[in-house]
């Protein structure tokens, strides 16, 4: 969510970087709504102040036997009482329609990040290992001799319907290994705090981290209103809602191993062959709370932590800065890091760092203290 303070100092500023995103003069109704909201605060309080101004001399007035006055005050102070409830209705109209504005509004790219209307306009930044050459086609990973009985997607459609895979033998056993040597290095090298969250939260989670209003189709939700995950990002990053950190407390680094799930929508006609673009999957997510300062120089160090276990396995990547017309929602800069798969003759993403700024931070109303006794920020 943006800052309307900041907004209201710079609005040339506001409006140049949100034409980057495709806003063309974003501001317009920002402050319009925001002005008009400010003048019916004001407008209620200068009648609360008249309003207890009449209470006062209406005891006076009684006491004085001036019935006529008395009668004229006490008229006032009911008619000033309806027209305060009158006006901070309208302020609280105006401060849920500016709420919403600021809510649904993409964030602020940084100045470095490439223009671009979708992923062909992405800049390479890094390239690690060799992409192999062989003497015959390389096969998908679901058509490989050695997942073919692991890997069944016929039973996971008996069970669930299109998009779910049932793994077995030594397949499953792999899967949970990569989970685990993930962990393990995130943990042991990379000083990661590993975290056991729950795979179901709460609107306001889910808000917090930006899947909704305006991506709630993406995800499912349960009737009774819980939402299950689309990544443990929003569970990790929701850990601090709510709450006032110390400046000692920061970073705060964890790392999780969840279910995640997403409905996929929009995403017919596009690549789902295997176990790409499954409604359920596995992900060791990290997540870093840092002080505003130092969230860029941990966008680099997240990046390297995602390249290293790449590394570690031998898998040819390369990292890619996403421009802005391919950029997330909440993302102030996105690096995409892209492995090579011989069986499609092309890099894909597997993963992907951003660091959001204080976009996220202000919708789950995540503050810290720079210094001890000073304002939360």
């Amino acid at each position: 969510m943006h800052d309307i303070r900041a907004i209201r100092e710079n609005p040339a500023a506001f409006d140049a970087a949100m034409a980057r995103r495709g806003y063309a003069n974003a501001s317009a109704d920002i402050l319009a709504i925001d002005a008009a909201r400010r003048v019916r605060i004001t407008q209620a309080e200068e009648a609360q102040a008249e309003r207890n101004r009449a209470s006062k001399e209406v005891g006076a007035a009684k006491a004085r036997g001036d019935t006529d006055e008395f009668e004229r005050l006490r008229a006032l102070v009911a008619e000033k009482k309806e027209e305060i409830a009158r006006l901070e209705e309208e302020a609280k109209a105006e401060d849920a329609r500016l709420r919403e504005i600021l809510m649904s509004l993409d964030n602020i790219p940084y100045e470095d990040v490439p223009d671009g209307k979708d992923e062909a306009d992405n800049v390479e930044i890094h390239r690690w290992g060799n992409i192999p050459n062989f003497a015959f086609d390389p096969k998908e990973h679901y058509q490989l001799a050695a997942t073919e009985h692991g890997m069944d997607f016929e039973t996971a459609a008996k069970l669930s319907g299109a998009r779910f895979a049932v793994m077995s033998g030594a397949v499953a056993r792999l899967h949970r290994a990569l989970a685990q040597f993930m962990l393990d290095v995130h943990t042991g090298e990379n000083g990661l705090t590993e975290m056991n969250v729950p795979v179901l939260v709460r609107d306001e989670a889910m808000l917090g981290t930006g899947q909704l209003p305006k991506f709630a189709e993406d995800s499912y939700r349960t009737t009774n209103g819980w939402w299950l995950i689309p990544t443990a990002e929003v569970p990790l990053t929701n850990t601090v809602a709510g709450e006032v950190l110390e400046a000692g407390d920061l970073p705060r680094r964890m790392v999780a191993h969840t279910l995640c799930f997403r409905s996929e929508a929009g995403s017919a006609g596009r690549d789902t062959a295997g176990m790409l673009r499954q409604h359920q999957f596995e992900k060791v997510e990290m997540v870093s709370i840092t002080r505003p300062e130092d969230s860029r120089d941990e966008l680099d160090r997240m990046t390297k932590c995602a390249q290293g276990i790449l590394e570690r396995l031998g898998l040819p990547y390369r990292t890619v800065v996403l421009c802005v017309g391919d950029m997330g929602f909440g993302a102030r800069r996105t690096h995409d890091i892209e492995v090579w798969l011989p069986g499609q003759n092309t890099y894909r993403e597997i993963s992907s760092v951003s660091v959001c700024g204080d976009f996220q931070a202000r919708r789950m109303n995540a503050r810290f203290r720079p210094e001890a006794g000073a304002r939360p920020e």
